[in-house]
């Protein structure tokens, strides 16, 4: 059991350091905050993983845009890549800005006790391409599905340059500690099933076999967000070594439907989370019911919400470790 964003604005410890240390950028790249912040669910739930503080937007920032944060807004990167000519005026990849990131592993790393795995993680290809193409998320991924259908040559040059970095990065982040690693495809969902095949299965197919290559051993769970009956395709496609299910997902239909030894890892609506109570316990139980016979990591649908009680967390805790 780890929750998404288990590291971050929910807990009291962590709002405590970032009024301290400044903003979100700042604390990313100080590896002596991000280790305390990556460590801070570890010593107050005992969660089996912790999971590295950073931002799946540190590869487009590498390779070459502004990245900041506005406050209660999020992420903005400039500029804008709408054009194959702006794709093809990035630079090479500044990995140097990569190295606090992987300084943080190495800390977290010795700090751990033995029996919790330490996670990684990279954005997927397709969602990072979203934030580089718009300089910001978006409802419903326009910009960048419109360039692809517009202009496939460009789209392919961005998304080549998004996995060659992502497979340095985390191929980087399991030399410096990281025990498994995780790909967030969070907007996997807004693409037709040929530019799913395209821009989801494809490119991360290619991340996963170059890390199976280059780190033996080590897993890969892949979360594509949003794709519903599509999972099943992901799956064939990509080929992770565990997949990760948002909670719009029905916990019997995955079990039914994906291959039998696969891991599965999910889905606990984050807003149950937050409501706490009876609606709370019965989601938590139907998952465990739905994955009694298979490898299962318990995992919210997506991030924990930041204004979640720290109680229900540990009602969370307490539910699923209760004897069945």
């Amino acid at each position: 059991m780890w929750l998404m964003r288990q590291a971050g604005r929910y807990l009291p410890e962590y709002r405590a350091l970032r009024a301290e240390k400044g903003g979100f950028l700042a604390l990313a790249t100080d590896p002596e905050a991000a280790a305390e912040i990556t460590l801070q669910p570890i010593r107050r739930f005992g969660f089996d993983g912790a999971i590295l503080f950073s931002d799946i937007l540190m590869v487009p920032w590498a390779l070459g845009q502004d990245l900041w944060f506005e406050a209660g807004e999020g992420p903005r990167l400039a500029p804008k890549l709408t054009t194959h000519a702006a794709i093809d005026a990035l630079g090479l990849a500044d990995t140097a800005k990569l190295q606090p990131i992987y300084d943080t592993c190495t800390r977290v790393a010795a700090a751990l006790p033995p029996e919790v795995t330490f996670l990684g993680f990279a954005g997927s290809p397709w969602t990072v391409a979203t934030y580089m193409i718009a300089g910001q998320g978006s409802k419903d991924q326009a910009e960048a599905r419109t360039l692809a259908y517009a202009d496939r040559a460009a789209m392919t040059a961005l998304v080549d340059r998004i996995v060659d970095l992502t497979v340095d990065y985390l191929a980087q982040q399991i030399a410096h500690g990281v025990e498994a690693v995780q790909l967030f495809d969070s907007w996997a969902g807004s693409l037709s099933p040929t530019q799913y095949e395209d821009w989801v299965i494809a490119p991360n197919a290619r991340i996963v076999a170059a890390l199976h290559q280059r780190c033996p051993g080590t897993p890969v769970i892949g979360f594509p967000k949003g794709s519903g009956a599509k999972l099943v395709d992901y799956v064939a496609g990509v080929r992770p070594d565990a997949v990760g299910l948002d909670e719009t997902v029905d916990p019997a239909w995955a079990n039914a439907v994906l291959p039998t030894d696969l891991p599965v890892q999910g889905n606990l609506d984050p807003i149950a989370l937050f409501a706490g109570g009876d609606a709370l316990d019965a989601g938590i139980d139907r998952i465990l019911d739905a994955f009694t016979d298979r490898p299962h990591i318990f995992n919210l649908g997506h991030g924990i919400g930041q204004f979640t009680p720290i109680e229900h967390v540990q009602q969370l805790i307490d539910r699923v470790r209760s004897p069945r």
